[in-house]
């Protein structure tokens, strides 16, 4: 009989939540190793806390001996990402004699320099430490030794990388074939101020590759990226780059869309083991560009992850035309990363990492 455990999860986030759908395709997974997994969710911010403790008490009066895994992202526990209230999730589930597990989709505080972004940093810090305390078991999304609060790891601490949010199968990323004219892709831009720097490193890429290789295809695609079509048809207008923008897409579409890509640009700030929009990339078999940061290291660094500095545009620029003119550099790239997404970032390996932190 498939053993239960409960993903947990608070306020949803829209227009996709990736953490409920991690938790979708890690339960899928689970399955194979005997485990059944059931969503649940804090809904405070419809029901307001008051209401949501007293409906998870009645809950978890059945999950005694249970595993619970919470899913924590600040953002999820707090409106303002001050998140302690997760602390009495954690109590009422122990009370209960549930026994709880954690999985940290934000491993570090929020930024900021502001004296509410210092107040919020704190707030982050002393709850996820007293997570750590509580919890019979942590997984985070990045090697340990990456964490900046976490210096001496305890026992209950384990890394395990997030996976793609996607359906992939070996044929989408074996059965690739050679495209006419070459093509990047872009999956997701970030909002705001942030969105709009992205989009003009992306521009200024792909118009120097076209410049030095010629006509190119460019697919722009996922969150926010509708909202800047205008910027990159503007930035692109008079080069030979024929261009797509979609938004939001199904999850098959967006295998679809990387497969008949030659590359992928990830710009979205640094890559890591947590970022399952660049993750995307490397599971589908893909040369990745992209820009290390704190939280950058293996095994994204074993895959076919071209690193370039955040502030040296030119060696972006130059890297995207390496992968482009050169075949058989571009095909050990994807092979890289095909091997790493098997061994290391597939749901199957990601599954069975997690089978045996939850067996007895």
């Amino acid at each position: 009989m498939p053993r239960p455990f409960i993903a947990l999860l608070g306020r949803r986030d829209e227009p996709t939540d990736a953490v409920e759908e991690y938790c979708r395709y890690l339960g899928e997974a689970l399955q194979a190793h005997d485990f059944q997994l059931q969503i649940r969710r804090v809904p405070w911010e419809i029901h307001g806390w008051p209401a949501s403790r007293d409906a998870l008490r009645l809950q978890a009066a059945g999950w005694l001996g249970t595993w619970v895994l919470v899913q924590y992202t600040a953002l999820a526990w707090s409106a303002r990402g001050f998140p302690q209230r997760v602390l009495r999730v954690l109590h009422i589930l122990k009370k209960a004699g549930a026994r709880v597990g954690v999985v940290f989709h934000d491993v570090e505080p929020f930024h900021g320099s502001r004296f509410v972004d210092r107040l919020r940093r704190s707030a982050q810090l002393r709850t996820m430490r007293r997570i750590l305390y509580h919890a019979h078991l942590a997984v985070f999304p990045v090697p340990l030794e990456k964490i900046t609060w976490l210096p001496n790891p305890p026992a209950n601490a384990h890394f395990i990388p997030v996976g793609a949010n996607l359906p992939i199968s070996v044929s989408s990323v074996d059965d690739r074939s050679t495209n006419d004219i070459p093509a990047v892709g872009v999956f997701s831009i970030t909002g705001g101020e942030a969105g709009a720097h992205e989009t003009k490193l992306i521009v200024a890429a792909v118009r120097h590759a076209a410049q030095k290789l010629g006509k190119l295809r460019l697919s722009v695609f996922g969150r926010n990226s509708e909202l800047y079509e205008a910027a990159l048809r503007c930035g692109l207008q008079d080069s030979p780059v024929e261009l797509s923008v979609e938004g939001v897409v199904a999850p098959e579409q967006v295998v679809q869309r990387l497969g008949a890509c030659d590359v992928f640009l990830f710009v979205r700030g640094e890559i890591s083991s947590r970022r399952g929009s660049a993750i995307a990339g490397v599971a589908c078999g893909l040369p990745v560009i992209a820009f290390p940061g704190s939280e950058t290291g293996q095994p994204i660094t074993d895959a076919g992850v071209i690193l370039v500095p955040h502030d040296d545009p030119e060696k972006l620029n130059g890297a995207l035309v390496h992968i482009l003119a050169d075949p058989a550099y571009r095909a050990d790239l994807a092979a890289r990363s095909r091997a790493v997404y098997q061994s290391n970032l597939s749901w199957p390996s990601i599954a069975a990492r997690f089978a045996a932190l939850l067996c007895p």
